[in-house]
């Protein structure tokens, strides 16, 4: 009686186990692609990835790890790689992408002190005030590091220096620490009297006679 009862159960589970496995496949397939295109980002290999991209209808430059939550452009950027960057972009990296952290490729490029690929993803449309985790948006990096230049350019591209962490410690906040000769904080002052004087209203002059 039990064998027979064995009997009728065996096949059930069988095509169970087969039915998850078909169910199984394609996800495992697209993430071993997922995998293998950001291995070929990180070892450059431009062929590999180029035939990734024209693969008709792909959005796989847009992966992300399944454990970092890095994209292709996180990659390239931590690397310092304003070529890659920009062909990344060109193909349609989204650079407003966060990892685990919340941090986005600007972030990392301002973490790094790599100018040259935070100005690529800000002319690329990166959003200047999107903030990790920890409320920490590029501009606080990038006084934290005392990088004027990158101050700047943040400030440029219209980064709020009153936006608060999640201390409730603004870029500015954190200029001041340095005191009044600090130089991030005289370009954030800086910044403030140009917006000042794009804001006045302009002089009307009537017509000479």
């Amino acid at each position: 009686m039990q064998a027979k009862g064995l009997k009728q159960i065996v096949p059930v589970v069988l095509a169970a186990l087969a039915g998850a496995v078909l169910v199984a496949m394609p996800a495992r397939a697209q993430f071993s692609d997922s995998y293998k295109f950001l291995e070929a980002v990180k070892k450059q290999d431009g062929q590999a990835v180029t035939d990734y991209l024209n693969e008709p209808g792909t959005t796989i430059v847009n992966t992300r790890d399944i454990t970092s939550g890095d994209s292709a452009l996180h990659i390239v950027t931590q690397r310092r790689d304003v070529a890659w960057i920009r062909f990344l972009i060109a193909k349609g990296a989204d650079p407003n992408l966060q990892n685990t952290k919340g941090v986005t490729p600007l972030g990392l490029a301002v973490g790094v002190g790599f100018i040259e690929g935070a100005q690529a993803l800000l002319d690329a449309g990166a959003r200047v005030d999107d903030a990790s985790q920890t409320g920490e948006t590029p501009l606080i990096t990038a006084v934290h590091r005392r990088d004027v230049a990158i101050v700047r350019a943040l400030l440029k591209a219209g980064a709020n220096p009153d936006r608060a962490d999640n201390s409730g410690r603004s870029a500015r906040d954190y200029a001041a620490l340095d005191g009044p000769s600090s130089q991030v904080l005289s370009a954030i002052e800086s910044a403030d009297k140009q917006e000042k004087r794009q804001q006045a209203p302009q002089k009307v002059y009537g017509p000479s006679f």
